[in-house]
């Protein structure tokens, strides 16, 4: 089988998967020179090539990327259920999911009260940005402000913070537990400031703003993280009752069925 005739796009195509690549001599030389040689048609097949090495280098990169997130696996946007999400919420999570927002280091706010999804949401949105190769990693906000605190207290927090802005988005699952001491809310609040207008954050909550004072205690340090937040931020809003207990409830009333019906 013959290959198909060279196209200009072919060697333009091959140019910026080798500029991808990070071979800039073999970018600026290889296709001029095999365009000088006449060998058009070769191009057509080293293209192919080509693109098979850059589907490779992705699948590697999204399964480290995957790994490095420490998403759920299990919580990804095919596995939600969209009929139980508002469609307003679906149709911004889907924007949100082609990444633009990170180059702008907006933020994502997901509020609702719990058993509504927002960590599966913010899960799916983290999946679907590593397929697209972008860095994300997740964690419980507790989980993480124990890892801040920790690295305070052995002096290692700038270190620490400095990890953490590596990804393009950290995704702090459950902020309303957040309530202990002054301590947590300081270097919670460090890592707001650190990532503002730089990197992106992706935060649940099951508390809205005005109840933000029970996680920050000082309401000067909890009005200036909404500042930060919410200064270049999309805000969704889960308004609906309790998946769980929904299923809870179903769960019950097919089991009464069947104790009425045995057979």
């Amino acid at each position: 089988m013959s290959a198909p005739d060279y196209a200009p796009e072919v060697g333009e195509r091959i140019t910026a998967l080798l500029a991808e690549f990070k071979l800039a001599t073999a970018a600026s030389e290889l296709v001029q020179r095999l365009l000088a040689a006449g060998e058009e048609r070769a191009l057509v097949l080293v293209k192919e090539v080509f693109e098979l090495e850059a589907q490779g280098r992705m699948e590697r990169r999204v399964d480290r990327l995957t790994k490095a997130s420490k998403l759920p696996l299990g919580k990804t946007l095919d596995a939600l259920d969209r009929t139980r999400v508002p469609k307003g919420v679906m149709r911004r999570v889907d924007e949100l999911a082609r990444g633009d927002f990170l180059s702008r280091a907006e933020n994502v706010l997901v509020f609702g009260k719990p058993g509504v999804g927002k960590s599966h949401i913010a899960c799916a949105l983290g999946h679907a940005l590593v397929e697209r190769g972008h860095s994300v990693f997740f964690a419980p906000t507790y989980q993480l402000v124990q890892t801040l605190l920790a690295a305070r207290r052995d002096l290692v927090l700038p270190k620490v913070l400095r990890q953490l802005d590596v990804f393009d988005l950290v995704i702090l699952d459950d902020i309303g537990y957040v309530q202990q001491s002054a301590d947590e809310a300081e270097v919670l609040f460090t890592l707001m400031a650190e990532r503002y207008e730089r990197r992106s954050l992706l935060i649940t909550s099951n508390l809205v703003f005005s109840e933000w004072g029970r996680i920050f205690k000082s309401p000067m340090t909890t009005a200036a993280a909404i500042d930060r937040l919410v200064h270049h931020a999309a805000i969704l809003e889960i308004d609906r009752g309790s998946i769980r207990a929904e299923d809870a409830e179903r769960s019950g009333k097919l089991h009464r069925a069947k104790k009425e019906d045995p057979t």
